[in-house]
């Protein structure tokens, strides 16, 4: 066994003792009934901003990824990325870890890792492939990347609790997306259902419609 994969194997276990409905067969079509909706709101400063809960592992999400990032570049709202690691995928708990330590040298550095990881699916097949991954793309940004990324779980539980922030939500699929607005009265957040539909939706939000 490899030693990064027993240092994760407590945060993943969690995971996999989760509730039955966790297991995700709900199609991406189909809205989700939110249960807590305190985390579907823009951060301070921000009028309409994209909440997502994302899994680096999903396919979806993978083609997700280019929409939403053309979206936040053309109307210039925050991207509020959730980490929802399923628990049936070989490796994305240790890539959210790992975006986590790119995370800690800044925020546009985390995400840039996230949208390569993305990028690259397709080549990465296991926990293995992973790391060399991570370790490539660290030396390409002049970054000394750790054989031990968090020797002290404290990424892990980041990761933990963005996953536990979305089973209360009541999220059964990823990726699950939605736009977010500070209105008080209508509906404050709307899911992205159809992706082809995304920009007039920001465009709606920010008119107050």
């Amino acid at each position: 066994m490899n030693i990064r994969l027993a240092s994760l194997l407590p945060a993943a276990a969690l995971l996999l003792a989760a509730p039955a409905f966790a297991q995700f067969s709900n199609p991406a079509s189909q809205r989700t009934a939110v249960h807590n909706a305190a985390p579907l709101h823009p951060p301070a400063g921000a009028k309409v901003a994209i909440v997502e809960f994302e899994d680096l592992e999903c396919p979806d999400c993978a083609r997700a990824n280019p929409v939403l990032k053309e979206a936040v570049e053309k109307y210039h709202i925050p991207w509020v990325r959730h980490d929802f690691p399923l628990p049936f995928h070989t490796w994305s708990f240790e890539a959210a870890v790992d975006a986590r330590w790119f995370d800690t040298r800044s925020k546009a550095l985390g995400d840039q890792f996230r949208d390569d990881v993305f990028a690259a699916q397709p080549t990465i097949h296991s926990q293995d492939d992973l790391h060399a991954f991570a370790q490539k793309w660290a030396a390409d940004h002049k970054l000394a990347f750790p054989f031990a990324v968090d020797p002290q779980g404290k990424l892990e539980q980041l990761v933990k609790a963005d996953y536990d922030l979305g089973q209360s939500v009541g999220i059964q699929h990823t990726p699950t997306i939605w736009v977010v607005t500070r209105k008080t009265s209508g509906s404050p957040f709307v899911e992205v259902i159809d992706r082809g539909k995304l920009f007039t939706m920001i465009e709606d939000a920010q008119a107050g419609r």
